[in-house]
């Protein structure tokens, strides 16, 4: 399989990972289906959400497949008022990756990650490396380290 830029990351930080491959539905881009595609509890499966804050700009949210963000608590958490989930026609141009392929490692900027606290009940977990039909099994540990993620 081809690396993508997330991969290439972790190895050069020498974060172990496996990827995971899935055959990708354009209609069902969904973490809920890519975990069921691959056979993971929801909850192991986490999702990559882009929001910008009113005070503090754009920030990275990642969340067990099937659960949603409650936006208000979203801006508590990352220093703001308010914010809002990133508009789909701005998340290429601002991170550099599309819609099911988003990952909080590798974006063409850094912003504050912010990983719900249940990543932690898992020695792994599976997100996103920045390409549709992928994913990565890793750590949670590794990606707040690696991300400065909170």
């Amino acid at each position: 399989m081809d690396k993508t830029n997330c991969c290439r990351i972790l190895d050069r930080h020498g974060i172990n990972y496996r990827l995971l491959k899935y055959e990708i539905d354009e209609n069902a881009l969904d973490a809920v289906t890519v975990a069921d595609k691959l056979g993971l509890p929801h909850e192991q499966v986490f999702k990559t959400l882009v929001f910008k804050g009113d005070k503090t700009g754009y920030f990275t949210v990642l969340i067990p497949a099937g659960r949603e963000v409650i936006p208000k608590k979203a801006a508590s958490v990352s220093g703001n008022k308010s914010c809002s989930i990133l508009p789909l026609k701005e998340l290429f141009p601002l991170t550099g990756y599309i819609r099911g392929g988003c990952s909080v490692i590798g974006m063409k900027k850094s912003f504050p990650v912010y990983i719900d606290i249940s990543a932690g009940l898992f020695d792994e977990i599976c997100i996103s490396p920045g390409k549709r039909g992928l994913q990565i099994m890793v750590n949670p540990d590794s990606i707040c380290n690696i991300t400065n993620g909170r």
